[in-house]
C-alpha cells in the first residue's frame, strides 16, 4: 500500500511540474467552481426572460448582453457549464465502469465469450458517436440523465477494446498463475490483481473522453436533440445565437469559445496524465 502511495504521489508530482498540464488543471478547476457555485455567480435567474431587453449588447446590466428572450448570456452560461460537467462526468463514469467490466470479461475468459462481446463492441465502434447517439436520443429521448447514458453506452467500446488487451497481457504474469494455484476465484483474480494492475491506461482515457463527451452534447443540443428549453447549455445557445449574429453576437460566440477552451484544457490535462504515468518518465525503466 506504501508503495502504491508513493508511486501516486511521483506521478501527481511529475504531472503538476509540466506547465501547461498545470495550467490545463487550473482552467478546469475554475470551470468546476462555476458549475458547483453557479447560484451565487450567476447575476440573474438563467431563465428568467425580460422581453423588454430583448437582444441587448454587453454592457453595465448585462455583461455578455441578453438573448432573444431577454435572458441574460452571462447567467446561461454559468448554468450551462453545470449541464456540460455533469453529461460528461457522468457518461465518462458510465462508459468506463461498463467497458471496463466487459473487458475483463472478454479478455479474461475467452473464447465465445470473447468473441460475443467484442463482435458487439466492433458493432459500436463501426457507427460513429454522434449518429449512434442521435439515433438513441431520438428513441430515449433527450434529458441530463438520458443524454448520460446514451452518450455513454455509444463510447464505452473503446474501454472493452482497452481493458481487454491489457487482461490479455497481465493473466499471463506469475502472480496471476500463483493466485490461481492458490484456489483465488476468476472474479477475485480480476478485480484483485488484474484491475488494479491495468487502471493506468483507463484513467488517461477517462481525463480524454471527457472532453470529448461535452463536445458531443454540445452538438447534439446544437441540433435540437440535446437539452430541451429552457434549460441552459452551450450548444444549444450557439444553436439559439446563430440567428442574431447582426444584433448581439457575443450571445453565440461566447458558448462556443466555452466549449472550445473546455475541451482543449481537458484533452491537454489528458496529454499531461498520459506522460506522467508513462513509466519511463517516472524513471521506472
Amino acid at each position: 500500500m506504501m508503495k502504491n502511495n508513493g508511486r501516486w504521489k511521483k506521478t501527481i508530482k511529475i504531472l503538476f511540474t509540466r506547465k501547461i498540464a498545470a495550467f490545463s488543471a487550473a482552467v478546469v478547476l475554475l470551470f468546476i467552481a462555476l458549475a458547483v457555485f453557479a447560484p451565487f455567480f450567476a447575476p440573474y435567474d438563467p431563465n428568467y426572460a425580460d422581453f423588454s431587453s430583448y437582444l441587448q449588447g454587453p454592457g453595465k446590466d448585462h455583461l455578455l448582453g441578453t438573448d432573444n428572450y431577454g435572458r441574460d448570456v452571462l447567467s446561461r452560461i454559468i448554468y450551462g457549464t453545470r449541464v456540460s460537467l455533469i453529461i460528461g462526468v457522468f457518461a465518462v463514469m458510465i462508459a468506463c465502469v461498463a467497458g471496463t467490466f466487459f473487458g475483463m470479461i472478454a479478455g479474461y475468459f475467452g473464447g465465445i465469450t470473447d468473441d460475443i462481446i467484442t463482435r458487439i463492441m466492433e458493432a459500436i465502434r463501426a457507427i460513429p458517436q454522434i449518429i449512434l447517439a442521435m439515433a438513441l436520443t431520438a428513441v430515449f429521448g433527450s434529458g441530463i440523465r438520458n443524454l448520460a447514458i446514451i452518450l455513454g453506452i455509444s463510447s464505452m467500446a473503446g474501454y472493452v477494446r482497452m481493458m481487454r488487451g491489457q487482461v490479455l497481457t497481465i493473466k499471463q504474469a506469475d502472480y496471476v498463475m500463483a493466485g490461481k494455484l492458490q484456489g483465488n476465484k476468476n472474479f477475485r483474480l480480476m478485480f484483485k490483481h488484474i484491475l488494479p494492475n491495468s487502471i493506468s491506461p483507463i484513467i488517461v482515457m477517462m481525463t480524454q473522453q471527457v472532453g470529448q463527451t461535452i463536445l458531443a452534447e454540445a452538438g447534439l443540443s446544437f441540433l435540437g436533440l440535446g437539452i430541451s428549453a429552457p434549460t441552459a447549455s452551450w450548444g444549444g445557445m450557439v444553436s439559439d445565437g446563430r440567428l442574431f449574429l447582426l444584433q448581439n453576437p457575443v450571445f453565440a460566440l461566447t458558448p462556443g469559445v466555452c466549449v472550445a477552451v473546455l475541451v482543449i484544457c481537458l484533452n491537454m490535462f489528458g496529454d499531461g496524465v498520459r506522460d506522467a504515468l508513462d513509466p519511463r518518465l517516472r524513471g521506472e525503466v
